[in-house]
């Protein structure tokens, strides 16, 4: 069934919390990296539930960056690809459609630039032709 299009309210902000990390605590990527680094799940829920109120509702509960929370993660590609999946698959089912099309489109700004900060560069095209010759 599908949800009315209305705002977000902190309950849905709540919902779409809890359920992303149900849902990333069980992938098997994700889940170790989750449990190694949050020390306190029940302590950082409301953290991340305050960064997304701010994002999708203005509020003031949320300053700062979160890049800098996540600079010393060692990532790949691959844990972007599942981020993404598992919070996809959370918004669609807590959010009404345009919070969900905001949520997305900040979730999709905030992968792109983490890759940009926490990825190796790729190698320039040709420093890796001369390489593979």
């Amino acid at each position: 069934m599908t949800q009315p299009d209305r705002p977000a309210t902190e309950d849905d902000i709540k919902a779409l919390v809890r359920r992303f990390y149900d849902i990333a605590l069980a992938d098997s990527l994700l889940g170790p990296m989750f449990r190694a680094t949050i020390p306190d799940l029940e302590a950082h829920l409301p953290v991340v539930e305050n960064f997304w109120s701010h994002s999708l509702l203005g509020t003031s509960r949320y300053s700062g960056s979160p890049y800098a929370m996540h600079a010393h993660l060692k990532v790949e590609e691959e844990h972007f690809d599942r981020w993404m999946a598992a919070f996809t698959q959370a918004v669609q089912e807590t959010l009404p459609p345009a919070a969900a099309d905001a949520a997305m489109k900040r979730a999709r700004h905030m992968t792109m630039s983490f890759k940009m900060g926490l990825l190796p560069l790729p190698t320039p095209r040709h420093l890796a032709k001369q390489a593979g010759s």
